[in-house]
This record gives C-alpha cells, sequence and structure tokens, in this order.
C-alpha cells in the first residue's frame, strides 16, 4: 500500500479528537460535532483534516476562535471555519449589548396601553 493511503488508513475519530484537543476547547467540540453529522464518521474526515490543518497557517488562538464564532453561529463545516479566518472574523468581539434600540422618548406607548 502507498505510504499515503496508509497515512489516512490510521485516520479515526480519536485521532481527530487529540489533535483538536491540543488547539483548544472549541475546536474540539467543533470536530466532535463535524464527526457527528454524518451518518458514517469516515465522511467527515477529509473536512476534519482541513479545519485542524488551518492552525499551521493561522495558529492555534486564531483557530480555536473561528471555531467558537462558527459554534455560536452553528456553521459546523469547513468552509465556515475558513471563511471566518479569511475574513478576519474570529478577533471581532461579538457586541454583547442587550439593550433595546427603541428610541425613549414620550411618544411611545408602554406595554400598560395594551392591557
Amino acid at each position: 500500500m502507498p505510504s499515503t493511503h496508509r497515512y489516512v488508513a490510521d485516520w479515526n475519530p480519536e485521532k481527530f479528537l487529540n489533535w483538536a484537543d491540543a488547539i483548544g476547547d472549541h475546536c474540539k467540540t467543533f470536530i466532535t460535532l463535524l464527526l457527528a453529522k454524518r451518518q458514517h464518521p469516515e465522511q467527515s474526515y477529509k473536512s476534519c483534516a482541513g479545519v485542524l490543518g488551518l492552525a499551521k497557517k493561522v495558529g492555534k488562538d486564531r483557530l480555536d476562535n473561528a471555531c467558537k464564532r462558527a459554534l455560536d453561529y452553528e456553521r459546523i463545516n469547513y468552509q465556515s471555519v475558513k471563511s471566518i479566518l479569511e475574513k478576519g472574523l474570529d478577533a471581532i468581539q461579538e457586541d454583547t449589548n442587550t439593550e433595546s434600540n427603541i428610541p425613549k422618548h414620550t411618544n411611545i406607548r408602554g406595554g400598560n396601553y395594551y392591557k
């Protein structure tokens, strides 16, 4: 068997989960969901390898942040993580401001009006 085939034959869910664990918690959760997404985990191996391979290009911290953002938006696929990294969205902090954008003035009816 050619060496490239032997390398792929060694792939299994444990290998990808251990690799992801070395990167970060969000990455491990992302890979777990990516593997669970398919009926047969083998169908996800190429995507897992692609996502985890991005750590060589962008670093572990950026990849873990990108996985967190993909998890927040429930976008569990390679293309989403790649796009997040390309656009630099992993570095942008989410606005957690829950205040209403409704202006406050006397012309707005309150909740009591509708009772």
